[in-house]
């Protein structure tokens, strides 16, 4: 947002030095990007009046004028009248016009940013040029070349051009994010108001824009009529038109075209120029349509719709379009005539033919622009303003505003009948009741009634006080003030956050409680990582073909609708197949073999928090063991499910959860869509489901389906489990598991039993780990050593184990070993009909 210095200079005093405001401005107001010194551009310029101008003979196009500066130029060559020559090749000059000189050795301002260009007498076609006439273009003030300027404004041959057009100027470009939830500031009527308030001055508005004023309405035969039908005043709250005739199209005084440059707009035409200069000075967008091209026989209609199916629209900038379905188009009788609250069409638009307009200032539905400014790509200065909500009050002094300049600007024009107002209930600013104590406790401050009442009037809020409670009145171009909280931020501002005490906080000394989800998946963390596994983080969302390879339904996942990227449209239903996603790449980046695992919750429409019906967030721990081929088969024996149960085993020990069972997941039917989806991408018959002795689930575990691995290019030797996070809380042993380490020495021991073959290795080893009777004081750890299948028994099999033991107080024997072991063998033989060997 460029604002001009000299533009808010109009509206209210600015004492401080250019370099004190940038710094209040950008303290209390918005972030400052840049500042211009404008008269930089125009130093040296001067008005100059032609005295006389002849053709030149040796050139059609070229005029010889001599001109008069009242000779405040030096070193420069004169006639005996103290004249100066001047080649000149615009077909407006004329004798007794004023124009801007640039002199020898002055630069041209259009080129001043770029390669500056600086003027030297030198001769054109055998005559002597000092220095040049320059054209708006040349003077950056519009982009006009054909003629050259022809000062309009009041001003003396000598003068310099800055002093006669206030180019004297500093512009300030704020940073627009700001802003956003403030549209009045869109306007330079509204910055000059917030700086009036930061300085701590009483601001008023201009009686036009802050008191409903009378339009003088006009006849003319020809105009039958003018009528506005809003279909959809959801999308367009408010639209106002008026109809002015005896319009003449040109080029907009150099004073207009001048503060519209200055602030980033580009000079079209008069008509134009209006609507765009009251566009900045209020943040009110205004459109102007040709009425002859409009109306039907002098009859206009204005319709305010959605697109019909199939329907087009020509914009200004030469795009043709088909409007998104929820637009709002502007429309006459027959056709589209503009793109609400974003673009006008070209079959409407102004032209040096036009001599009646309507003048089009309306409020639309902020998000609707949005949508539509987006889908089509069309970012206009309007479409800036639009989005930030400008209230709908604020239409009616805005074009009759217009309406005035336009009258100025086309000394014949007149309105012709009173504006159309259609509209919907309008709002009424609501008031807020705010106590001092109530502002000065959330800011620390020592401010009275009275000051708070004074900082706020000098915004012109509209401000009764009784006792130590103020009941406060937003004027109506204010739409961001809601609540009390609304005006402890407003005071604070306006007041200055610099001159509110700096002290700490009051903290108590107490240690802050830890968050137990954290400190949870920390743990996860340090155990899988010291067992060999990798962390991933992977994106939240994912693409539906990759939940397609894994079996899952999409339809049960929340899709998003403005995805950063194809490759991330939907909320991920587990976190398997973002880890399954990952291993190709990683095996063909040569690690033969990995352990990954990720923390982090998914989401599915079927889990929905039944009191405040948001989705919730299921805490997941997943993992995937792999190895290519040749790995798998010299490294590794048996199949990759009791890899990837050691890990998922170790995880749960070190939570103190033992007692587990592991079921086939062929015996289990999902209850929920969720779980449906975490043990989609899994081989039923190669897959368990991990729950405690009494039922409470925890994870599932198993290898992958085959056309899983081949939809994703996956070794065979790979399986991994899901394991829920929150069950983890709630059933293992939160508190980190400590064992202390023993003086003396670890006895180990070895034992082999011989078992039926239909005795499964976790029967076996929770027989086993519940017979041993360690004595008192000691530490032991039971670990799987070797399966064997010998070739010639198929009814039995021999299983090994190493059992490991300390004591706290003693060295153990090998002899007190021995018998904790053959206890452990009769109990076994006893519950499973093992056999030591």
């Amino acid at each position: 947002m460029k604002v001009s210095l000299n533009w808010v200079k109009e509206f209210t005093k600015v004492e401080l030095p250019v370099d004190q405001l940038v710094e209040k401005i950008g303290a209390q107001l918005g972030a400052i990007e840049d500042v211009e010194d404008l008269s930089k551009k125009y130093q040296g310029i001067v008005i100059a009046k032609v005295v006389s101008s002849v053709k030149h003979l040796e050139a059609d196009k070229l005029s010889i004028c001599k001109i008069d500066d009242s000779k405040v130029v030096q070193n420069v060559a004169r006639d005996e009248q103290g004249l100066v020559q001047v080649v000149c090749g615009a077909p407006n000059v004329h004798k007794d016009m004023l124009a801007a000189w640039i002199p020898p050795g002055v630069t041209v301002p259009s080129t001043f940013d770029k390669d500056p260009f600086v003027l030297e007498a030198r001769e054109i076609r055998g005559v002597v040029s000092n220095g040049m006439l320059a054209s708006a273009h040349e003077l950056a003030i519009g982009d006009d070349q054909a003629g050259i300027v022809e000062i309009e404004v009041e001003a003396l041959p000598g003068q310099s051009l800055v002093e006669a057009l206030k180019l004297d100027d500093h512009i300030i470009d704020i940073e627009n994010k700001m802003f956003t939830h403030r549209p009045d500031c869109f306007g330079q009527l509204g910055v000059a108001r917030e700086i009036a308030g930061i300085t701590g001055q009483q601001f008023t508005s201009p009686e036009w824009y802050s008191r409903q004023k009378t339009f003088v309405a006009a006849t003319d035969s020809s105009v039958k009529g003018f009528s506005v039908d809003n279909l959809v005043p959801q999308l367009c709250p408010r639209y106002m038109g008026v109809v002015v005739s005896g319009v003449r199209v040109g080029p907009s005084p150099i004073w207009l075209q001048s503060y519209l440059t200055r602030v980033g707009v580009r000079p079209i035409n008069n008509i134009v120029d209006m609507t765009n200069y009251m566009m900045m000075l209020t943040g009110q967008p205004l459109h102007a349509f040709d009425f002859d091209k409009v109306a039907k026989d002098g009859e206009a209609v204005i319709v305010v719709r959605k697109p019909l199916a199939g329907e087009t629209l020509a914009l200004l900038d030469g795009k043709t379009i088909t409007p998104r379905a929820d637009a709002v188009l502007i429309c006459d009788q027959d056709k589209p005539i503009a793109l609400g609250g974003v673009m006008g069409g070209n079959n409407s638009e102004i032209d040096a033919k036009t001599t009646r307009i309507i003048i089009e200032c309306a409020n639309f539905d902020m998000y609707n622009i949005r949508k539509t400014a987006m889908e089509h790509g069309l970012f206009t200065d309007a479409v800036t303003r639009f989005i930030k909500g400008p209230s709908s009050l604020q239409c009616p002094p805005v074009l009759y505003k217009a309406v005035q300049i336009t009258r100025e600007l086309c000394p014949e024009a007149k309105t012709i009948g009173l504006p159309v107002d259609a509209h919907q209930e309008l709002p009424t600013p609501q008031s807020v009741e705010v106590s001092a104590q109530f502002i000065n406790e959330r800011l620390g401050s020592q401010l009275t009634v009275e000051d708070i009442a004074r900082i706020l009037q000098n915004v012109e809020f509209l401000v009764t006080t009784q006792q130590d409670t103020l009941t406060l009145t937003p004027p109506f171009w204010r739409t961001d003030i809601h609540i009390p909280e609304d005006i402890v931020e407003e005071v604070g501002r306006l007041y200055g956050y610099d001159h509110l005490p700096l002290m700490l906080p009051k903290r108590v000394i107490e240690p802050v409680s830890g968050d137990p989800l954290l400190a949870t998946k920390s743990r996860i963390r340090d155990v899988l990582s010291r067992a060999g596994a990798n962390e991933l983080l992977t994106y939240t969302f994912v693409h539906g073909d990759l939940m397609d390879k894994v079996g899952q339904n999409k339809d049960n996942a929340f899709q998003v609708a403005n995805a950063l990227s194809p490759d991330l449209q939907y909320y991920r239903l587990s976190l398997i197949p973002s880890l399954l996603d990952k291993v190709h790449a990683n095996i063909k980046a040569g690690f033969d073999e990995l352990a990954i695992f990720e923390i982090n919750p998914v989401h599915g429409k079927d889990l929905i928090d039944k009191q405040d019906k948001l989705p919730v967030e299921d805490q997941r721990v997943a993992l995937v063991f792999a190895a290519n081929d040749k790995t798998a088969q010299t490294n590794y024996v048996g199949a990759p499910y009791y890899h990837a149960k050691r890990y998922l085993t170790t995880l749960l020990h070190s939570f103190g959860i033992t007692d587990l069972e592991f079921q086939l997941a062929t015996e289990y039917e999902p209850k929920l869509e969720t779980s449906k989806a975490a043990i989609a991408p899994f081989e039923k018959t190669r897959t368990s489901l991990v729950k405690t002795k009494d039922g409470q689930f925890i994870a599932e575990l198993g290898e992958f389906r085959a056309t899983v691995r081949k939809s994703l290019k996956l070794p065979n030797f790979i399986a991994g489990f899901e394991l829920d996070v929150t069950q983890l809380m709630k059933l293992g042993n939160n508190q980190p598991a400590y064992v202390p380490l023993t003086r003396f020495p670890k006895v180990e021991q070895d034992i082999t039993l011989k078992v039926p073959a239909n005795v499964t290795y976790g029967q076996l080893y929770d027989t086993i780990r519940q017979s041993v009777g360690a004595p008192p004081k000691t530490t032991w750890q039971l670990s799987p050593l070797d399966i064997y299948q010998p070739d010639n028994d198929p009814t039995h099999k021999h299983v090994s184990f190493r059992f490991t033991i300390a004591s706290y107080e003693r060295t153990l024997t090998a002899e007190a070993v021995n018998a904790m072991l053959d206890k452990v063998a009769q109990t076994a033989k006893a519950k499973v009909g093992a056999e030591r060997i």
